[in-house]
């Protein structure tokens, strides 16, 4: 029996129903890899979370706020930023796009972002809006999906006028 390709081609069934479970659970993995990611930045990047996402080499970078080399330097690095620039954040992750190498070890992975946050400066907080997208590489170690590469390229930033975050509940 055969499927068709997206290509209008036939893709043969001698790919085993195993295989293609492993990499449908390789991806939905690397979802839940994104996911956590972003559970973690909006508490302050804590480092208890932040660091058991990364490869011990991993590296992560964003313009404007720094380049970080090793899993302890990002999750020291990630929790500094939260402590003096970025107090409160809010991140959508949206419409990862997850290629799987041949092998299913390794993933190129790529996600647009949509961030709520209070930036802190010079003239004190101000809410902003943030949007761009990451590119990033994760590989399967023993530990389960780890990201070996997160690169953060912002491309839309500006203030949210009137500012969007109630200081103070909505009464019910």
């Amino acid at each position: 029996m055969a499927r068709t390709a997206p290509d209008g081609g036939h893709l043969s069934m001698a790919v085993s129903a195993e295989a293609r479970l492993a990499r449908l659970e390789a991806r939905a993995e690397i979802g839940d890899l994104v996911a956590r990611y972003a559970h973690g930045a909006d508490r302050g990047n804590d480092p208890a979370i932040m660091r058991t996402l990364f490869t011990p080499d991993a590296t992560w970078s964003a313009a404007g706020f720094a380049a970080l080399e090793g899993r302890e330097a990002i999750t020291k690095g990630l929790a500094e930023i939260a402590a003096s620039r970025v107090l409160w954040s809010i991140h959508f992750m949206v419409s990862p796009h997850i290629v799987l190498a041949p092998d299913g070890r390794s993933a190129r992975c790529h996600w647009y972002l949509w961030e709520l946050c209070t930036m802190a400066g010079d003239a004190g907080q101000r809410d902003e809006w943030l949007g761009g997208w990451y590119d990033s590489e994760a590989e399967w170690t023993e530990d389960g999906w780890k990201f070996r590469n997160v690169c953060l390229e912002i491309r839309l930033q500006g203030e949210a006028n009137p500012p969007w975050y109630l200081k103070q509940p909505v009464a019910r």
